[in-house]
């Protein structure tokens, strides 16, 4: 990691804007790592925000020191994006260690970096340059000021584009890749994936989304020509019917209620998705299912059994996609305006199937559950999703 030390020891100084390290390499560990400059007291700063888990710590660190802490961080992580006010760097690890550097000029110089130490939050969508949908949708004026009374709505879609973002290391930039959004509704979140990777990051997409209500897929439809979004189409179908395409790189499905998520990770796992996120709904099948001895005098309250099914659900189907051979996280979102739900399911393809086959049966036999992933991926419409064991 030489040449990768040798960079950071001649960037870390009053001409650094930012770095972030992402792609983990373990799904325990830390997740993603944001610097940016700060000036205390006249000393200058790197302020290193550390994502593990659900949780963000912070170290402010001269730069001998946060050059050091970010060559070991960047031990666990596959890639970092440097900007400085002259150059931007992409750095990418190899499983070996080795680390490959390009270095791009800037067109325009940056003049100004803002070293406050407790700064505005900076979004991936920002304030002041409008977006087409944003603006129809009312969070915008077209002059790109965020409306006081939309604020909420505007900071969620950013922190879902931030689950975009952590996932990029894991898409390849050298072909098309297509997305599918299933159950996409009236596709706030589809329009800003789309503007996000296709006119911000300049990614070569296809992304279809899947609603089966005719009115709202003939609205979005329409919109994609006012945007001139070529590569954005909406279709009216089932999820569990689709067969609309042979492979996919990724797939999402938002608030898909009970057991319509089920039907789209099944999709998702069937075609090798490098990528899955999703954010479910209501859940009824495993509330109808579970019973327990032991746990019967809790199970008792009809509210507290309907959140202990809703919590269970979505963590078998976390382990249903790792016998699947899918890196599994389970994230806290914000809350959707559908549902009080605040769950992200975030699963990347590794290819390595965790042996958990005996476990996962041992717990449905428990609680006298068989959901409805764990059938379609042992044997269904999904891939087998777990080796046995031996």
């Amino acid at each position: 990691m030489e040449n990768l030390r040798i960079v950071l020891q001649e960037n870390l100084n009053i001409n650094f804007i930012s770095a972030v390290l992402s792609g983990p390499r373990e799904k325990d560990g830390i997740m993603k790592v944001k610097v940016r400059p700060l000036l205390k007291k006249d000393t200058l700063f790197f302020q290193l925000e550390i994502f593990r888990g659900n949780q963000a710590f912070h170290k402010n660190l001269e730069a001998d020191a946060a050059a050091e802490e970010l060559l070991k961080l960047m031990g666990g992580m596959k890639q970092l994006q440097m900007e400085t006010k002259q150059y931007t760097y992409t750095a990418l690890a190899s499983r070996k260690g080795k680390i490959t550097i390009k270095k791009k000029q800037r067109k325009t110089p940056v003049k100004m970096v803002n070293l406050q130490h407790n700064r505005k939050k900076k979004y991936i969508l920002e304030e002041g340059r409008p977006a087409p949908f944003l603006v129809d949708l009312g969070v915008m004026t077209e002059n790109g000021k965020v409306v006081s009374q939309r604020f909420d709505k505007f900071r969620q879609i950013n922190r879902f584009l931030e689950f975009v973002e952590d996932v990029l290391p894991e898409l390849p930039r050298d072909r098309e890749l297509t997305i599918i959004d299933f159950g996409c509704g009236k596709s706030y979140l589809t329009f800003a994936m789309y503007y996000y990777l296709h006119e911000l990051k300049r990614y070569d997409i296809r992304m279809i989304g899947l609603d089966l209500k005719t009115e709202v897929i003939r609205n979005c439809n329409k919109l994609c020509e006012r945007y001139g979004y070529e590569k954005l189409k909406f279709m009216e179908g089932n999820i569990a019917e689709y067969t609309g395409v042979d492979a996919v790189d990724m797939v999402v499905t938002l608030h898909a209620c009970d057991t319509a998520t089920d039907y789209a990770l099944a999709k998702a796992a069937g075609w090798n998705a490098k990528v899955i996120l999703s954010v479910p709904c209501c859940q009824h099948e495993v509330n109808g299912q579970i019973t327990s001895d032991v746990l019967a005098p809790v199970l008792e309250y009809g509210l507290i059994k309907e959140r202990m099914a809703a919590l269970i659900t979505d963590a078998m189907r976390a382990q249903y996609l790792e016998g699947a051979g899918y890196r599994t996280q389970i994230l806290e979102f914000i809350d959707m305006e559908h549902t009080p739900k605040n769950i992200l399911i975030r699963a990347v393809k590794t290819g390595k199937r965790k042996k958990n086959k005996k476990a996962v049966c041992e717990c449905e036999e428990a609680l006298h559950i068989s959901p409805l992933l764990g059938r379609l991926l042992n044997g269904g419409n999904g891939q087998d999703y777990a080796e046995d064991e031996g």
